[in-house]
């Protein structure tokens, strides 16, 4: 096919302006690399210095070579920013087929490109269409056609599904792991949505206020996520029991929960972490008692979209985010006594 398929190593090396400070990173031939952080944390500005779209001082390496001196278009990268970019005037197959009508490729080599990468993703059938007339998935996936075309050997991703719908953006990121899978093209990620982070990347880096603060798997770098974007209830206990082969005991102070973890059994010293939107919480006991607990609220903070509810289960305080709707609904307040139910599968142990 007409997409390359060469992988660059991406190397930055204490890359600072006026939003970066001092960042150094290694992306590896291949490597699929989302990087994680609130807003204002300099996720974009890093991709725009790879891309060579905004002045920075230190240096960015591609396989061994410095590129700092590398306009734009010389960097062979794909870039899909956050707002699209799309042509209106300009129909799919155009908007698709413009990177490499400007480096002046032949036609025909363009018409079999364009159809091939637009076959991959699934949009040969749009290609007709104008996008005011494209659903958002649709519009997604022109924008990353558009990138891939020019067979680049870095794709650069800036969050690029922010504004789908849930199932859509589910959908798209398997679809865009695969076709970096397949392809090979060193892929960088940028989101704020830890579900997105957990699903795609090989390794994630962790930004806030311009650094760099943590980088290694989703597991590794869970601590720092919950320091920075996503409030995380982290557990420290021991491993107690071996239940089967996959599931064991562990306890954390006055509360025994069972847990996947497929290490050693015995008296082990271990840290999990549970997200707070995952703990059911009700006014009645579960039907399944597997991780339910009775507690007593110990603390409401009202936030914009849903309440944080602080409950105490066995003295021990778990963070719980409730509906603003489902709060209302089940009457909760501080004192009032509930069950929480804390499923399995939603559960990370860090070590």
């Amino acid at each position: 096919m007409g997409v390359s398929v060469k992988m660059t190593k991406v190397e930055l090396r204490n890359v600072s302006n006026y939003i970066l400070k001092n960042v150094s990173l290694t992306v590896d031939s291949g490597e699929f690399l989302v990087l994680l952080g609130p807003n204002g944390a300099g996720k974009t500005t890093l991709l725009n210095v790879i891309a060579g779209l905004t002045e920075y001082s230190g240096t960015v390496m591609l396989d061994g070579e410095p590129a700092d001196s590398l306009p734009p278009h010389k960097r062979n990268i794909g870039y899909v920013p956050q707002n699209l970019a799309l042509f209106p005037h300009l129909n799919a197959y155009d908007n698709v087929a413009y990177g490499l009508r400007v480096r002046g490729v032949p036609r025909r080599i363009i018409n079999k490109r364009v159809r091939e990468v637009m076959e991959i993703l699934g949009i040969w059938g749009l290609r007709y269409k104008y996008p005011m007339r494209l659903s958002g998935g649709e519009g997604q996936k022109v924008a990353i056609a558009r990138a891939l075309v020019i067979n680049p050997t870095i794709l650069l991703l800036d969050e690029p599904f922010n504004n789908l719908q849930v199932d859509i953006r589910k959908s798209l990121r398997l679809e865009v792991r695969e076709i970096q899978r397949k392809l090979g093209i060193t892929t960088i990620f940028v989101t704020h949505d830890i579900e997105e982070a957990e699903e795609l990347g090989n390794k994630v880096a962790v930004m806030k206020n311009g650094m760099l603060i943590g980088v290694g798997s989703y597991v590794d770098v869970l601590p720092k996520i919950s320091s920075t974007i996503y409030k995380l209830n982290i557990l420290k206990g021991r491993i107690c029991e071996r239940v089967d082969s996959w599931l064991t005991r562990m306890i954390c102070g006055d509360l025994r929960l069972l847990v996947p973890y497929d290490g050693k059994s015995g008296d082990l010293n271990v840290t999990i972490a549970i997200p707070p939107d995952r703990i059911l919480i009700s006014r009645v006991r579960p039907d399944i008692a597997i991780n339910a607990f009775k507690g007593k609220i110990h603390e409401v903070r009202d936030k914009q979209h849903y309440s944080e509810v602080l409950v105490n289960v066995n003295n021990v305080i778990l963070t719980v985010y409730v509906t603003r709707e489902k709060f209302e609904s089940l009457g909760l307040d501080v004192n009032s006594e509930v069950y929480v139910k804390i499923p399995i599968r939603f559960i990370k142990v860090l070590s």
